[in-house]
């Protein structure tokens, strides 16, 4: 016998089998999940006058003094998140407007070019005498 040995050891009980069959023959599906409350709703927890709901990962306050500027915190996220959009939108119109401008500018100055050549062809034509035949 060995000396620092556990003397009382329990065998482990088998699991209990409980048929499901059996329950929703006699309950029907509607009758079990309202009586052994198989359906798990929206975890809610009281404490003193701050209710709060666990939603998502977050707990979210209902009632009580912080549900007001926690509803009032998520719509100024929700402002915020729309001014950025806003702002987003207004950068890229401002790109495109920019661009324009810079093809424009550039078209302007090929233009410009083009006309002074034009002129100059013009004047310097002007200038060679022409022979008669």
């Amino acid at each position: 016998m060995p000396l620092f040995s556990n003397k009382f050891c329990p065998k482990k009980p088998t699991p209990r089998k409980v048929e499901l069959s059996v329950l929703n023959k006699e309950l029907g599906p509607e009758k079990a999940l309202q009586d052994l409350g198989l359906e798990i709703g929206p975890i809610r927890l009281k404490l003193g006058d701050q209710e709060s709901l666990f939603d998502n990962g977050e707990w979210l306050p209902e009632t009580g003094p912080v549900s007001g500027t926690h509803k009032e915190n998520h719509k100024l996220r929700q402002y915020v998140q729309q001014l950025e959009d806003e702002n987003n939108l207004l950068k890229l119109k401002y790109e495109i407007l920019l661009d324009m401008l810079t093809q424009t500018t550039a078209e302007s100055h090929l233009q410009e070019k083009q006309m002074e050549q034009l002129q100059k062809q013009v004047l310097n034509s002007s200038r060679i005498p022409r022979t008669k035949r």
